[in-house]
């Protein structure tokens, strides 16, 4: 059974080789004001890499400085410094493990700091969290195309970096999540309607990444099994999708849920309630369905926490790599941890809650922010870290450096 068990390596498409089956899923860490991954970025993923996974999967790597997911994303553009993110590739390199660059744009997702006239594929509502978000234009066909060149020179800027590989993300409501959800594309032109047409911007992206970069260099896609909204990308849209992904030649598949409306992701079910689950991998049983769709590699995130869990997802067929990213912030040498021992669990924790059920999840993520850069400065994660004051004051940060990005009319004109 080792071929199917965690400690087992894996070899991708690419040529890529693993050597576990264990990767770092991501998380946004908000550490790089200018863009470039910055020295404590590099500190972290160091880190990371030291405890032990085969794969390390960044946080969102914004493919135009314009629109971030949020302050402090890495940025993959002509202005990049490209040293800094050979550094960051070299850093993980050292300690054996490979690492792709998520590649991203948050579309309507990019919150009233950031932007206030957001994008999407279509002029729809505003994203309904705590009226943060401004109500997006649709993108023209040209704009369109613009992103698609974008990602194109993101991907070949990660390829001469020196990193393994990138991973489109069109998952978690951002913008190529929206191109195929029907409540985010109303569009009536080639990039909308039947699910075919809501997809051609996610295949359009692997192929003319893949013509670039060439057959050696790693391309994974980051997929919702769905949205969890009402009329949205559902279970069937997204099998769709997985079957016109199988012939398209990527490593992996990674396999997750939900958005910023609706937070199946972090764990909660659609009433913001925790989720009640008999076992830790949330999204194993849409995994079992897309297994009978498609051989592509498979990698399931959400929940796993054992090692018992993992390896039973794994021999069980449906997928290939499991990811855990929270615990990393908790016990960065977690991997290695769970390697050891068949039984192994990872560190338990508790994210204190706010109290303000809007900001629950901003909260759980600021909380592991301050983790994260507790780890790149050397010290010990603190699980006795408040959530309240830590978020009040994340928030202000952002705001102030949101309004002086916007009234210095920084990056929000500019094409570059």
């Amino acid at each position: 059974m080792l071929a199917r068990m965690i400690a087992s390596s894996l070899t991708l498409c690419s040529g890529v080789v693993l050597r576990n089956r264990i990767a770092k899923a991501a998380m946004t860490e908000a550490m790089c004001p200018d863009g470039d991954p910055s020295d404590a970025l590099i500190s972290l993923y160091g880190a990371w890499a030291a405890g032990g996974p085969g794969l390390l999967l960044t946080g969102n790597v914004m493919v135009d400085r314009r629109y971030l997911e949020r302050i402090g994303n890495v940025v993959f553009d002509a202005r990049t410094n490209v040293a800094q993110v050979r550094r960051w590739a070299e850093a993980s390199h050292a300690e054996g493990a490979a690492i792709y660059a998520q590649l991203s744009h948050p579309g309507r997702q990019t919150n009233l700091f950031i932007h206030p006239k957001p994008v999407a594929p279509s002029a729809v509502a505003a994203v309904k969290v705590m009226h943060a978000f401004g109500k997006p234009r649709a993108l023209t066909e040209a704009e369109i195309e613009d992103i698609l060149t974008r990602f194109v020179g993101a991907a070949a800027l990660a390829q001469t970096a020196g990193l393994d590989g990138v991973q489109i993300h069109a998952a978690h409501g951002y913008l190529i999540s929206q191109f195929l959800s029907p409540l985010t594309n109303q569009r009536q032109d080639a990039w909308g309607g039947a699910i075919e047409k809501r997809a051609r911007f996610l295949i359009e992206a692997v192929r003319r990444v893949r013509a670039k970069v060439g057959q050696r260099f790693g391309i994974a896609v980051k997929l919702n099994s769905a949205d969890f909204q009402r009329g949205g990308f559902d279970n069937e849209d997204a099998l769709a999708v997985i079957r016109l992904l199988s012939n398209e030649g990527i490593d992996f598949l990674e396999i997750s849920g939900g958005n910023y409306e609706s937070v199946a992701l972090l764990g909660y079910e659609e009433d913001g309630a925790p989720r009640k689950s008999a076992r830790e991998a949330y999204f194993l049983d849409f995994a079992k369905l897309a297994r009978e769709v498609t051989t592509l590699p498979l990698m399931l995130t959400g929940g796993l926490r054992s090692r018992p869990a993992m390896d039973e997802a794994l021999k069980s067929g449906a997928v290939d790599l499991v990811g855990i990213a929270r615990p990393f912030c908790v016990q960065p040498d977690v991997a290695r941890a769970l390697l050891s021992s068949p039984n192994a669990v990872a560190r338990p924790f508790t994210i204190p809650k706010l109290g303000i059920a809007a900001m629950e999840g901003q909260g759980e993520t600021d909380w592991c922010n301050v983790q994260m850069r507790r780890i790149a400065r050397g010290e010990a994660p603190d699980l006795n870290q408040g959530v309240r004051w830590n978020t009040m004051g994340v928030m202000g940060a952002d705001a102030l450096k949101g309004i002086s990005r916007r009234w210095g009319g920084k990056n929000l004109a500019d094409p570059a």
